[in-house]
């Protein structure tokens, strides 16, 4: 009997050290979250010139009315070029953007990559731009979003700023969940980062680049999943700042079925664990010898358990703990599972959106625990996950949705 107690003692202060360390960073930047960033009004008076990279694989269902809606911006016409980087589109959709004012670029590769698209578009277009905005196939900008990605490059040096990416539809319980996901992430990775004063996330999409500084750190970046991460660490080691505008709205398509979530969670999953191995040694030795903490916390935050897990954990294995606890061994920890429990759920609490706390969102919390399931069973397929180009089908072309 002895035996069992201490393999249950050590069992549960693993889980317990794991669980701490991640709901407490939860913790710390669901509060920051909380606070406004600190941007100044700024209205620029002159018109920087804006290059729109919408890259695509097989998007024919979404991209014609993707591309018409990224001619409405409120910016001077003469000011931005929405370029359509085309790969693998069917005819009938190449024709029907030429009839556009779009420059369609269209690209053939043995193994199709965002970064790759945009590097070989980057390398044909002239150097006369001086933003860069990275799209997906299936966004679509809020009118002013070019006009705040502008003032802001103007009003201090900028070589990087993530707008706000929020869903343009939550017509399935897995879209709801995904829209709410997608913003945790936002308070979580981006403006509680910065109201700390950390670098904000990049998504991949809906961000804004210097063009220049853009062009030259893709030519070094052929990363097959998670362009954005690798970009991400070359950014923060060289100690460049990440910006987040949180009124900047592009609206993304989230994914509607359980196949949808699971083959996107899988890219990012591995994408994550892929960057932690390169990255988290050199965060280490960059942080003991140069200071740059930024770098470590992009890195730690690659260590982290999915969300989809930690609840599942809490709620499961907490339940748990505490009654064997009291009812089999000696309560070692029950205070500290009660508290972690506590704070897990006022975390979530704090980083979802107000505007979430209604019957739709209630409809579609019984399917968490399929979401659970998937992220488990992918921690078992994340082999050659990153070295594969998983692609996501987009379906929703009208913006209905969209405010």
């Amino acid at each position: 009997m002895e035996w069992m107690v201490y393999i249950f003692n050590v069992v549960q202060i693993l889980f317990f050290i794991l669980l701490l360390i991640n709901i407490l960073y939860l913790f710390i930047f669901a509060v920051a979250s909380l606070f406004r960033i600190r941007i100044l009004p700024y209205k620029n008076e002159t018109y920087k010139k804006i290059a729109v990279f919408i890259p695509g694989y097989k998007e024919d269902n979404v991209i014609v009315s993707v591309a018409a809606d990224a001619l409405r911006q409120n910016y001077p016409q003469d000011k931005y070029e929405v370029i359509v980087i085309a790969d693998s589109f069917a005819n009938e959709t190449i024709e029907s953007l030429k009839k556009m004012p779009v420059t369609v670029i269209e690209v053939v590769f043995e193994n199709s990559t965002k970064a790759r698209a945009l590097n070989k578009a980057m390398s044909i277009l002239s150097d006369s731009y001086e933003i860069a905005v990275v799209l997906d196939a299936d966004n679509l900008m809020a009118v002013d979003f070019l006009s705040q990605v502008n003032d802001f490059f103007a009003s201090k040096p900028v070589v990087a700023a993530q707008g706000h990416r929020v869903a343009k539809n939550m017509n399935t319980p897995f879209a709801v969940l995904d829209a709410i996901s997608e913003e945790i992430t936002n308070q979580l990775f981006r403006k509680g980062q910065r109201v700390l004063g950390f670098s904000s996330s990049i998504i991949g999409s809906g961000v804004a680049f210097d063009y220049h500084f853009f062009k030259e750190i893709m030519l070094g970046i052929d990363a097959i999943g998670g362009y954005d991460k690798e970009l991400e660490m070359r950014m923060l080691r060289d100690k460049h700042t990440i910006y987040y505008l949180p009124n900047a709205y592009v609206y993304d398509e989230k994914v509607q079925t359980a196949s949808a979530f699971s083959n996107q969670r899988r890219r990012w999953l591995s994408s994550q664990f892929h960057y932690v191995r390169i990255a988290f040694g050199d965060a280490v030795k960059q942080l003991f010898k140069t200071g740059n903490l930024d770098y470590f916390n992009k890195a730690f935050q690659w260590t982290l358990l999915p969300r989809v897990i930690i609840l599942s954990l809490v709620f499961v294995l907490i339940p748990i703990f505490i009654v064997f606890e009291q009812f089999v061994f000696r309560p070692y920890l029950t205070v500290g599972w009660v508290i972690l429990f506590i704070t897990c759920i006022l975390s979530f609490m704090m980083l979802v959106p107000k505007r979430f706390y209604n019957i739709q969102t209630l409809k579609a919390i019984r399917w968490i625990p399929q979401g659970a399931f998937l992220m488990f069973k992918n921690f078992f397929t994340l082999k050659g996950a990153n070295k594969t180009f998983i692609h996501t089908e987009h379906g929703i072309p009208d913006s209905s949705n969209v405010q």
